[in-house]
């Protein structure tokens, strides 16, 4: 099949991620390619895919960084340039002909943009409902070619129950045949992921402390000032390093020779793909039960789930480890969280999305 994937443009799709969209976003890319459909990644400027042709439209990230989503924030009124941006990629998606476009942009100004696109649209949403998307969601499903939707967990379509049709759930996944492991218990704790408050940097060092564990973090200013007070200044601190974000195989064997990794969030995650990662390292979890988090990690097998806010008892669930096998992280993460059972669910998708006489696939 030939297929459009749409990126968000807030970012370029590039190591190191800025975001576990932008990962899965490359990865199912990769992987369709790999069983011979014809994929276009529509992306910002400078997005790097191997073996993946990133279509560059000419939009820089950098000039939309007003429009980066902060949890609980309210998005900017005036969206003009970021619905410019958006024109100018469905624009170039008009001029060649596709099966299927699947848009994981997760801005408003990407579905009205979509509307007008006359292959069949799937929008994959990676974040926690918002008024603006809601409201361009109900349009959408006004138009002529109205679009599937589609959450990434069980629990991210209970949040956006009630506000748009939600049509399936389809879950991210991760490479495991291409990620580093080890069954032998590691030392220090690890976070990975952007320093926002969401994503719980700030509780994550707390809860090391509070158990006596070094913890590395790694992960970009995604919010300036929030990286600045509650992280960059615990830099240097005994047991607390500070590390930019790296690119994800090498993270991986960072993981694989951490005790645990750190998931203390501050929001209803959508999936949770550095725990889904860690899994696949053979690396236990120790995370907030909040969102997707209670699909990706088991409760007491491959890992703790504590309640919101607690630090107390996500130190002492440190304090467990010894009862985590870390080979069943492993299996649970081949089993249940591997990209090859993602990927076959996105082509029985595709497929029932494809019109009669659409465009033959390649391969």
């Amino acid at each position: 099949m030939r297929l459009a994937l749409i990126a968000s443009l807030v970012s370029p799709i590039r190591e190191p991620q800025c975001g576990g969209a932008q990962a899965f976003l490359a990865d199912l890319a990769a992987g369709l390619a790999r069983r011979g459909h014809e994929v276009d990644v529509f992306a910002a400027s400078g997005s790097e895919i191997d073996d993946i042709r990133c279509v560059d439209v000419g939009v820089e990230a950098s000039t939309l960084q007003e429009f980066l989503y902060h949890a609980g924030a309210i998005p900017p009124v005036d969206d003009s340039v970021f619905e410019a941006a958006y024109a100018r990629v469905f624009g170039a998606v008009g001029e060649r002909s596709y099966d299927v476009v699947h848009s994981h942009a997760f801005d408003a100004p990407a579905i009205r943009g979509a509307v007008g696109v006359d292959a069949p649209v799937i929008h994959t949403m990676h974040l926690p409902p918002e008024a603006s998307v809601v409201h361009a969601l109900h349009d959408a499903s006004q138009a002529i070619n109205p679009p599937l939707i589609a959450t990434v967990s069980r629990a991210q379509a209970q949040a956006w129950q009630g506000l748009v049709n939600i049509d399936l759930v389809l879950p991210v996944g991760v490479p495991t045949a291409r990620i580093t492991w080890s069954a032998t218990p590691g030392s220090g704790v690890v976070f990975a992921g952007r320093f926002s408050p969401e994503k719980g940097a700030a509780e994550a060092i707390a809860v090391a402390r509070r158990a006596g564990m070094s913890i590395d973090l790694y992960g970009d200013a995604y919010d300036d000032g929030y990286a600045e007070r509650e992280v960059k200044s615990a830099g240097g601190q005994p047991g607390v390093t500070v590390h930019p974000a790296i690119a994800r195989p090498v993270l991986w064997g960072v993981i694989a020779g951490a005790a645990a990794v750190l998931c203390p969030v501050g929001w209803d995650e959508p999936f949770g793909l550095v725990a889904a990662e860690a899994q696949a390292c053979a690396t236990p979890v120790v995370a907030f039960r909040r969102g997707g988090l209670e699909d990706v990690v088991l409760d007491g097998v491959t890992g703790f789930l504590v309640a919101p806010g607690d630090i107390a008892a996500a130190a002492a669930a440190l304090g467990h480890l010894d009862h985590i096998e870390r080979t069943a992280c492993r299996r649970h993460a081949e089993a249940h969280l591997d990209i090859e059972s993602v990927l076959d669910a996105h082509e029985r998708v595709y497929h029932g999305m494809r019109r009669p006489g659409a465009v033959a696939a390649r391969g």
